[in-house]
């Protein structure tokens, strides 16, 4: 008894350098070190990630601007680096079908609720068309207001049809039906060739997640099968990514080396509008719906100009669709909805060129010379409704969509197109900006809908400051 009182009467003694301090004092410090990290925004590990982020921001903007001067200064250089652009997108096209696969496949899986996935692609639908109908109205308005083809007096016999035949052509295999065809593959493995595209990928993802879910326990070695293999395919993403300079340079330089800028002179007020246009639907559309969701449009796009300068360089917004779903899922939104809604949303919510679709059509009218009625315009908006959604992300699709839209509308000749073959790939650019930027936006808006989006994340990252650290589960006092 004695002994006892002695021992808790005796002061503690020094601890050796390894002992263990005391949970609860364990538990004070990092109390305290998380109160003051939550209240100054920092994290110590915060400043080495931001840093190389920032590296590889001004590494692809300063290779775009090279690669611009260059193919302004020495054309023919710039149009022999278009092999480093088509090389990078080959490599980012060659790893999107299996990374697409296998976060859909896991997104399905994990959420063991074939009505909950239902339920996101029918919420992801409204959403896209209600956003898609706004943007084809925004470019008829821009293009009603500022007339951009008016006082052009372009003569209709001396079009070269010729030129744009092949895009024509292609047009008219865009029907609604062949477009529903094609999205089932042939084979499995068609979906995963150059043939495929993502809507084929979605559905076999689709239809091998609801399998999964009705093998239940069964089904636990594939799932971290897919798991181990996602891991392996994004960390080559990564690898590919720390080419995306070398890409974007060389893309850039091939765009004005072999275009030029001195020609876009007489079509610069198209190109204007275009732009005001499409920076109209970001601000104020996507911004509205943005500050509705409870987020603010501007962070957004600073937290993803890295991406955006890609997407700028390439002129294809499927070069950065695996880091915006990365970036997405840090936001806060889950992998489910992330999985679903992005590769959908480059099918069906291409508002970038919605509001291009428009506001060309209306271009080669006026420059035509041809008065179209306020019911024909409400016509071509129907149409291009239904043709814009065989649009891809990839470069150049949006002329051929174009294209299958003129040749629907009977009141605008398809040889039309000759008077902006040369600038569309100028315009490419915009395209494929509000494509990105409206994708990552519906994806948190469709994630906040169905309750999947952690929104103290979403606001901390958007403001530069992660959430507050967690402590290790060994630090955790656990119940006696």
């Amino acid at each position: 008894m004695q002994k006892g009182r002695d021992c808790a009467s005796r002061p503690a003694a020094r601890q050796g350098p390894g002992a263990r301090p005391s949970t609860t004092k364990v538990l004070q410090t990092a109390g305290r070190r998380a109160a003051k990290l939550q209240a100054s925004g920092a994290n110590p590990r915060r400043p080495a990630v931001k840093t190389q982020a920032s590296r590889f921001y001004l590494w692809v903007l300063a290779a775009i601007v090279a690669g611009g001067l260059l193919g302004h200064f020495s054309p023919s250089t710039g149009v022999a680096l278009k092999p480093l652009g088509d090389g990078f997108i080959a490599l980012v096209k060659m790893l999107i079908a299996p990374v697409i696969f296998l976060t859909v496949v896991q997104g399905i899986a994990g959420a063991s609720d074939v009505k909950k996935v239902g339920r996101v692609g029918v919420k992801a639908i409204l959403y896209f068309e209600v956003v898609s109908t706004v943007a084809l109205l925004i470019g008829l308005v821009v293009v009603n207001g500022l007339q951009p083809g008016a006082g052009f007096d372009a003569d209709p016999a001396t079009l070269d049809a010729g030129a744009v035949a092949r895009y024509a052509s292609q047009a008219q295999d865009q029907s609604t039906v062949q477009f529903l065809l094609h999205i089932i593959p042939t084979t499995f493995t068609d979906a995963f060739t150059g043939s495929g595209d993502l809507l084929q990928v979605l559905l076999l993802a689709l239809l091998f997640g609801f399998a999964l879910i009705a093998l239940g326990d069964k089904a636990r070695p594939v799932t971290e099968l897919f798991e181990s293999l996602s891991q392996a395919f994004f960390r080559m993403i990564a690898m590919v990514m720390k080419l995306a300079p070398i890409g974007a340079g060389g893309a850039m330089a091939f765009t004005v080396g072999k275009y030029g800028v001195d020609s876009l002179g007489p079509l610069m007020k198209l190109m204007g509008s275009f732009y005001l246009a499409c920076a109209l639907f970001v601000l104020l559309v996507l911004g509205l719906i943005a500050r509705l969701a409870g987020f603010s449009i501007l962070r957004f796009i600073r937290y993803i100009r890295e991406e955006l300068l890609l997407v700028l360089g390439t002129s294809s917004s499927e070069s950065a669709l695996v880091p915006l779903m990365q970036k997405l899922e840090k936001l806060g939104c889950s992998k489910s909805v992330v999985g679903l809604v992005v590769p959908a949303g480059y099918s069906f919510n291409l508002d970038g060129t919605n509001i291009y679709l428009t506001m060309a059509a209306m271009f080669v009218a006026q420059a035509l010379g041809i008065d179209l009625t306020l019911g024909q315009q409400l016509s071509l908006l129907a149409v291009a409704m239904l043709t814009s959604k065989g649009a891809s992300g990839v470069t150049g699709a949006g002329f051929i969509t174009l294209a299958a839209t003129l040749a629907v509308v009977p009141s605008v000749p398809v040889a039309g197109l000759a008077l902006i073959l040369g600038i569309d790939r100028f315009m490419s650019e915009a395209r494929a900006l509000t494509n990105f930027i409206g994708n990552g936006v519906a994806s948190i808006v469709v994630a906040r809908w169905e309750g999947e989006l952690d929104r103290d994340r979403l606001q901390a990252e958007l403001a530069g400051r992660p959430a507050m650290p967690e402590l290790p589960p060994a630090l955790v006092p656990q119940a006696a």
